[in-house]
């Protein structure tokens, strides 16, 4: 694995995002590995849990590389989507735990992957939103996966200010379950994810099933809106320039 480490230890397998010099941001190869690495999970009975994290002090993930997505056009960026739906449902499909440590940013796609998890565990530095508006890119997965934890009105709040809330505020309004010291933070994500592997395995595997039968059809609903909004937003040229000057700055 280059852009991901998987380290496992007394049945959790640990995935930590390796990319620290871009705020581990996802791309393309990330993603892959990201599936290799949880693909197996679900039939391996030696891993009870998964706790994901980000390498470095900075971020959990800062989102999509915008090195990726600003070469996107109206007819790639439908296959860019696709890509994410793999991803995404591999988190998803997961019926054993899956606690996230947000050691940083969670922004974009990298909150997608904390919403993504069973629980959401931060510390003070860590910072938290779906920015996608900012680089012209029409808010519709994160959308989707705030409304099942904030509701209309804070979902609305975050997808058109693009703002990103600080650690307090995330707890307060639903985006963490858990926050602690930085310190602590692995071993309170370890902890909880114990936790949760120590439950009767088939009623936990059950009980995840009904919570995505619960939300499938907006689930799929989401990934169509995706697919037809992304190449619209594409065709109008703002994403490609929003993310030329962020990368020029960036430079």
């Amino acid at each position: 694995m280059k852009f991901i480490d998987v380290h496992d230890d007394d049945g959790i397998r640990t995935i930590t995002l390796n990319r620290p010099e871009a705020r581990n941001a996802s791309h393309a190869d990330m993603r892959s590995e990201i599936l290799a690495a949880l693909v197996p999970v679900n039939d391996d009975a030696t891993i009870r849990a998964v706790v994901v994290t980000g390498a470095g002090d900075r971020a959990f993930c800062a989102g999509n590389d915008l090195a990726e997505t600003a070469g996107l056009n109206e007819r790639t960026s439908r296959t860019w989507v696709a890509d994410l739906r793999r991803h995404h449902d591999t988190f998803r499909d997961l019926d054993k735990p899956c606690v996230a440590a947000i050691n940083g940013v969670a922004a974009g796609a990298g909150l997608q992957i904390a919403l993504l998890c069973d629980l959401r565990i931060g510390h003070p530095g860590a910072r938290i939103g779906q920015p996608e508006v900012n680089v012209g890119l029409a808010s519709v997965i994160g959308v989707q996966l705030m409304e099942l934890a904030l509701g209309h009105s804070r979902t609305q709040d975050l997808a058109l200010s693009g703002r990103l809330v600080k650690a307090e505020e995330a707890l307060r309004i639903g985006l963490l379950d858990r926050l602690v010291g930085a310190d602590d933070l692995m071993e309170e994500a370890l902890q909880e994810a114990r936790m949760l592997a120590e439950k009767p395995p088939t009623a936990f595997r059950l009980s995840k099933l009904r919570l995505r039968e619960m939300t499938q059809g907006a689930w799929e609903s989401a990934f169509e809106a995706a697919t037809r909004l992304q190449p619209m937003a594409y065709a109008s040229g703002e994403p490609q320039a929003a993310m030329a000057r962020f990368l020029d700055r960036s430079d």
